[in-house]
């Protein structure tokens, strides 16, 4: 694995200011988008390689098989409904309803999971895509119930680690394991291919203590309309990643994406996990006056992952 370092200068200048006064800007991205040069050893295909280089995320199917999935779906269940015993902090329900959206820290609570975030399927693909050995930022399970889902709003994720989390630069990448079939009616994840090539630099301040808010319904440090169908049409078009249970999207922290709100019988629910470079372990937040909660951003000492080949068990 060749891997890259961005250069020393860099690293004591904030290359992607933003939640500034004035007008959204566009910078363009400074780093990477893939990390490493494709070998024949690499865990993925070369087609894959370049498909995520150029779009910003890789859509991967038929990774488990079917005990497994019973085994992550089962236990996905169980979390929802509190069988975990899960605190309320680490809970995130819908903006109208008592409905779960999301359970945080999804690797502490789950064996299964947590053995899920280290396997090479997942671990040893992000290790490619970033150059470098990976740690968990943040861990989920995003759930949009049967009629009660609402909308998640475009945005970047790295425009929010960055501001909120101080991550220093664009090194990181989520993985989202659909624990139901996402089509094209239920709220799948929708994705602006090529926009992981620019930085919206967004207006405004960030508020004290946003996440709060912001984790039901995203209002600060997300892009105007006209910047989105922007980079939409310079795309020709949007993604609907959807898939059957089991297919795995691979999205680097600055792709645009969003989803629909849910209003059929069929939920919709995805495990989320967020791999880290080592060398791109968080600072100080760069646009907010104070850093969001560890179950939002791990804040420890980053301890890289071993990733573990073979099937998953309980």
């Amino acid at each position: 694995m060749n891997i890259q370092t961005r250069p020393d200068a860099l690293t004591a200048q904030d290359e992607y200011r933003t939640r500034v006064p004035g007008k959204e800007t566009l910078v363009p991205r400074k780093d990477p988008v893939l990390w490493s040069e494709w070998t024949e050893d690499a865990p993925i295909a070369k087609d894959e390689a370049g498909h995520y280089a150029e779009n910003g995320f890789l859509i991967r199917r038929d990774m488990f098989d079917e005990d497994e999935l019973k085994m992550l779906t089962d236990t996905a269940d169980e979390l929802r409904n509190g069988g975990a015993g899960i605190p309320d902090d680490d809970l995130i329900r819908e903006p109208d309803s008592d409905a779960v959206r999301t359970v945080f820290r999804l690797d502490r609570h789950s064996k299964a999971f947590r053995r899920l975030a280290c396997d090479t399927r997942l671990a040893g693909v992000a290790e490619f895509l970033l150059g470098d050995r990976v740690y968990l930022h943040q861990s989920r399970l995003n759930y949009k119930p049967g009629f009660a889902g609402k909308e998640f709003y475009w945005h970047s994720d790295f425009e929010t680690w960055h501001a909120e989390d101080g991550m220093p630069r664009m090194r990181a990448v989520s993985a989202s394991v659909l624990l139901t079939p996402n089509g094209p009616h239920n709220g799948p994840l929708l994705l602006v291919p090529g926009s992981q090539g620019v930085f919206i630099s967004c207006a405004g301040e960030t508020p004290e203590d946003n996440h709060e808010t912001s984790l039901k319904e995203q209002k600060v440090g997300v892009p105007q309309p006209t910047t989105i169908e922007r980079l939409a049409r310079q795309a020709g078009g949007i993604t609907s990643a959807e898939g059957a249970t089991g297919t795995v999207i691979f999205f680097e922290c600055n792709t645009l994406h969003g989803s629909n709100g849910n209003i059929t019988p069929d939920p919709r629910a995805n495990a989320f996990f967020v791999y880290n470079a080592m060398s791109n372990a968080l600072k100080e937040p760069y646009a907010a006056g104070n850093a969001r909660p560890d179950f939002l951003a791990n804040r420890e000492v980053p301890e890289a992952i071993s990733p573990v080949q073979g099937r998953l068990d309980g």
